[in-house]
C-alpha cells in the first residue's frame, strides 16, 4: 500500500498533536531555555486562549537566573516569565505577565502589564533559587490579581474581552541573555 507524501504529512501531524496532548495531560514541568545571545525561549509556540479567567502555574529557576547585564542600568529591566495577551490584541497593547529579574542579589518577581499600550510593573516578592513556586494571574473584571505563594498584588485592567494568546519566557529589554537561562514551568489545571 502506497501512502505518499500527503499520507506521511497527516501521520506526522497526527502524532505531533497526540504527543502535545499527552505532554499537557501529564502536567509535568516543561524546561524553557533562553540561549545565550537570545531573548526568546525555546518551547515557545503560538497558543490561542479563547477564554481567560486564571492562569496558574508552578515555576522553578536554577542558578542560571543569576546574571549581570553589560549596562548596569539594565539590571533593573524586568524579564518576562509567563502570562497572556488580553482583549484579543497584541501583547504590547494589552497583556498580563509575571516578570522577573536578578537584582540586589535576589530573584525578584513582578506583576507586569500593558493597558492600552501603557506598560507598568509592580514588585510582588523575592523567591529562592531551586524552589518550586506557585504563581497565578487572575482576571477579576477591571483588575489583574497576581499571586506568588502567599503574596498577592492587584493591578488595573482596561480590557473587556478575556481572549488572547499565551506568552512565554523572554529575556530583556535592551540586552540579550548573557548565558543560557533555564526556567521550569508546570501548568496547574
Amino acid at each position: 500500500m502506497k501512502i505518499g507524501w500527503y499520507g506521511i504529512l497527516i501521520f506526522i501531524l497526527f502524532f505531533q498533536c497526540e504527543k502535545s496532548s499527552n505532554e499537557k495531560s501529564k502536567n509535568d514541568f516543561v524546561l524553557y531555555t533562553i540561549k545565550a545571545g537570545e531573548q526568546y525561549s525555546d518551547n515557545n509556540s503560538i497558543k490561542i486562549l479563547d477564554t481567560i479567567t486564571e492562569m496558574k502555574f508552578v515555576v522553578k529557576f536554577d542558578s542560571s537566573a543569576i546574571y549581570s547585564t553589560i549596562n548596569p542600568i539594565n539590571q533593573y529591566d524586568v524579564n518576562k516569565l509567563y502570562g497572556f495577551s488580553d482583549n484579543n490584541t497584541f501583547h504590547h497593547i494589552n497583556s498580563a505577565r509575571i516578570g522577573w529579574c536578578w537584582l540586589h542579589n535576589e530573584l525578584q518577581l513582578y506583576g507586569y502589564i500593558y493597558n492600552d499600550s501603557i506598560r507598568t510593573f509592580q514588585y510582588i516578592t523575592s523567591i529562592p533559587i531551586n524552589a518550586e513556586i506557585s504563581c497565578s494571574i487572575k482576571i477579576d473584571g477591571n483588575a489583574y490579581l497576581f499571586r506568588v505563594q502567599d503574596t498577592s498584588i492587584v493591578m488595573p485592567r482596561t480590557s473587556t474581552i478575556a481572549k488572547g494568546y499565551q506568552l512565554f519566557p523572554y529575556f530583556g529589554g535592551d540586552e540579550v541573555a548573557p548565558h543560557d537561562i533555564r526556567i521550569w514551568i508546570k501548568n496547574i489545571l
